[in-house]
């Protein structure tokens, strides 16, 4: 079957109120109820934008990640419109500023994503991971202290602002290089990101480049052992293997990713086995689960979605024919709740998947596959076993319906988690 963007069937707005209020119903009912003419697919919008296709099924949205001929970046000659500056462009957001907002290492294609890539990874692999183990632990204590101290008096915490973001941020600020002085100053960046705050996003933008170009220049200077002063140096070495510019993009990249979706990971996971009382039993009794239950917690999010792919010439998806040029946005959500490939796939089994040959999407496949997905499972590990050990009786300090939820598209995550230590 072949079929075009212009079909007459009405686009769903992935950034609509409704969607965004209830991204498992909306993906569930994206991926069982196609449009006619579109095979498996759907088809939609950002924001009221360019129209796209949207991958939801399992087997779809795996060939989209992993098909080389999808590239990040549709080809220069094509007709069609690059949904990404619709999106900007329907947020008012400073022309000069929005190639910033990009995740530069994921929009990067063929030799620029490899040079980028390769400059990166190594601070990333599973053994040297495997090495912070020992100070991720550390600052897990420090911050388990911290929340003894302020439940005391049997008062709740906020385990969103206490535990979930400090234990992250601080991590891959120490990995990348960011320094102490300046780490509010990415907190307010990672925030405003978080809520997707018009308003502040540009000036904590404009801030957070200015405190890059400072830090390599201090790097420089006095180098330290981190990912800054490493890439300045590859830089001090080859003016080609990478610029100023890709610096700055790198940390974006690196800094963004590497906190907020694991602070979101966290608190949702305690979340979900506070409703799982038997899970988060098994755990308890076995805490060797805790591996595998990280694993399939990151199945079920926080990531709803990654950044569309553009096909390099015409390619069958899920019995269609998309066109060159044309976007299609991989749900990452829907193709981890496909009843096809997951078995009950709206229910928690903490042992349903297995360590090192996991087939969630929330990482992505192929060779945009998350750099940071090692820091990530560590962490949750680290976090999640620390809490329900140090405090066993944990629960929440108010009915569960009134967790506030952040309404962003593209991720999923509570606003605070108010609990009681027990």
């Amino acid at each position: 079957m072949t079929a075009t963007t212009g079909t007459s069937a009405a686009p769903v707005d992935l950034f609509s109120a409704e969607v965004v209020a209830d991204p498992f119903g909306w993906y569930a009912r994206l991926r069982e109820e196609p449009l006619p003419a579109t095979g498996t697919l759907n088809l939609g919008t950002m924001m009221g934008g360019p129209q796209m296709w949207l991958a939801t099924r399992y087997e779809d949205v795996l060939q989209v990640l992993t098909d080389p001929r999808f590239r990040t970046n549709p080809p220069e000659d094509s007709p069609l419109a690059d949904i990404r500056a619709g999106v900007f462009k329907q947020m008012d957001f400073p022309e000069d500023l929005i190639p910033w907002m990009a995740n530069l290492l994921n929009t990067s294609d063929g030799e620029d994503h490899t040079r980028l890539r390769k400059l990166v990874s190594y601070a990333m692999t599973a053994r040297r991971v495997h090495k912070l183990r020992p100070r991720v632990e550390e600052i897990t204590s420090d911050l388990l202290d911290k929340l003894a101290e302020h439940g005391r008096d049997g008062s709740p915490v906020d385990l969103v602002e206490e535990y979930c973001f400090p234990l992250p941020v601080t991590v891959i600020c120490e990995l990348v290089g960011i320094d102490e002085q300046d780490r509010a100053d990415w907190h307010a960046w990672g925030n405003a990101m978080a809520t997707m705050d018009g308003p502040r996003l540009p000036a904590a933008l404009r801030k957070c480049i200015e405190l890059s170009r400072e830090l390599m220049a201090r790097r420089r200077v006095e180098p330290k052992d981190d990912l800054v002063t490493a890439l300045v140096r590859a830089q001090a070495e080859d003016n080609n293997r990478v610029s100023d510019d890709e610096i700055v993009g790198i940390l974006f990249s690196l800094v963004t990713a590497g906190h907020q979706t694991t602070t979101y990971l966290i608190g949702n996971s305690v979340l979900f086995l506070l409703e799982h009382p038997d899970e988060l039993a098994r755990l308890k009794a076995d805490p060797t689960l805790w591996p595998q239950a990280v694993r399939e917690l990151q199945r079920l999010g926080p990531l709803q979605f990654t950044q569309a792919r553009f096909p390099s010439e015409d390619i069958e998806l899920g019995g269609v024919t998309i066109p060159r040029g044309a976007p299609v946005a991989p749900l990452l959500l829907a193709a981890n709740t496909d009843p096809r490939k997951f078995p009950e796939p709206d229910k928690l089994v903490i042992d349903r998947l297995t360590v090192g040959s996991e087939s969630h999407l929330s990482f992505g496949k192929g060779i945009h596959r998350c750099l940071g997905q090692h820091l990530a499972y560590q962490e949750a590990e680290v976090a999640l076993e620390g809490l329900f050990s140090r405090f066993p009786e944990v629960s929440l300090a108010v009915p569960r319906e009134e967790i506030p939820w952040i309404l962003r598209p593209a991720f999923t995550r509570t606003r605070t988690l108010p609990l009681n230590l027990g």
